[in-house]
């Protein structure tokens, strides 16, 4: 049988592969004029925002095969696919940087240079990005934790149009990085009693069927941990209620136990990749706050406090996302219950060698 790879064919020209010709036709200013472009930077504000369009598309692309590996019944964890998974949400981080670094290009216009065609736009706006929009929601920013949700869905002037509507109500429906990492983190199977029975650094206190003997331990070295500023009773009544009562936000308590628990050992082999993966989350949160904030400096740069062509407020509104739309603060926010590494306890070592692959109940 012939191998598929090797029969002829016809060779690839570059424009062709890439639809260059096509690419190059879409660029269709408003402020052109019998073959004359009167608003010279319409151009280049076109191309910016169609180069955002394409980055979103690869987003989405990424973000779609992660969401693959992590609906996963089990998750290897120390296999390829989680390899993958940390893998592209890295690539992910990384598109979100040269983003946030096309805002540079497009700060060389000038304000003058955009009123010259600013009012041509009446209507239309970025917050209309359905890709965007897809991103946000396909990460897990609820609608219940937007500023401002009535700017976000509606059809009316500024709004989506009917179609793009449907369709990302539709997209919401599907499960989002945020629930499938919740889920994930909820099955971790390290505190199983027989991992820890006998352990020789449980408290005195401890009596099977209560909190696990690591977490009671763990509590009175996190208490130790903390200085004569901190608000000790603040700060313990958090932790037990975060991890063992209410949870926090959308992830449950034993969800939160485990990302901690993984923040602790990361230098653990089997938690390296674990590691790798959260880690990737918070550092995409921080990249989006810092594309809505760059996003905020250039609108209060260009136009002041006027409103948006969309009819939004304009700074009022991307002053509100930037302080408020964050989809991975609690993952961010267990950093707060960490403590040094030197004062961690010495894990049981049927667990020990369980986290480094070669783990026998021998």
């Amino acid at each position: 049988m012939e191998c598929p790879m090797n029969h002829e064919r016809a060779p690839q020209y570059y424009g062709d592969y890439l639809g260059i010709e096509r690419l190059l036709e879409l660029q269709k200013p408003l402020s052109l004029r019998e073959g004359k472009l009167i608003a010279h930077d319409e151009m280049l504000f076109i191309i910016i925002h169609q180069a955002y369009e394409l980055w979103f598309k690869q987003i989405l692309h990424e973000i779609a095969a992660c969401a693959e590996v992590l609906s996963k019944p089990e998750a290897d964890d120390d296999g390829p696919d989680m390899n993958v998974v940390v893998h592209r949400f890295k690539r992910v981080v990384e598109i979100w940087k040269l983003l946030n670094q096309q805002v540079d290009v497009l700060e060389t216009m000038t304000p003058l240079d955009f009123l010259e065609f600013r009012e041509l736009l009446h209507g239309a706006s970025g917050f209309q990005s359905k890709q965007f929009r897809e991103i946000e929601a396909s990460l897990g920013l609820r609608m219940e934790s937007r500023f401002r949700p009535d700017y976000y869905k509606h059809t009316e002037l500024g709004g989506f149009n009917a179609k793009d509507f449907a369709e990302i109500t539709e997209f919401e429906q599907k499960p989002s990085i945020l629930q499938l990492t919740e889920r994930w983190l909820a099955r971790m199977p390290f505190f199983e009693e027989g991992f820890w029975h006998g352990w020789e650094e449980a408290p005195n206190e401890y009596k099977t069927g209560e909190r696990p003997a690591f977490w009671l331990r763990y509590r009175q070295l996190y208490e130790q941990s903390l200085s004569d500023r901190d608000d000790k009773p603040d700060l313990l009544g958090k932790f037990d209620d975060i991890f063992f009562h209410s949870g926090w936000g959308s992830f449950s308590p034993a969800s939160l136990r485990a990302a901690l628990f993984i923040m602790l050992y990361r230098d653990e082999p089997l938690f390296r990749l674990p590691f790798g993966l959260l880690n990737s989350l918070i550092e995409i949160d921080e990249q989006l706050s810092n594309f809505r904030y760059r996003h905020l400096q250039m609108v209060r740069r260009m136009i002041g406090t006027r409103v948006g062509t969309g009819g939004s407020s304009g700074e009022q509104y991307l002053q509100g996302a930037v302080n408020r739309n964050y989809i991975f603060k609690e993952l961010a926010g267990v950093i707060t219950f960490l403590i040094e590494r030197r004062n961690l306890p010495t894990l049981p070592s049927r667990l020990h060698r369980a986290l480094r692959f070669n783990y026998s109940d021998r």
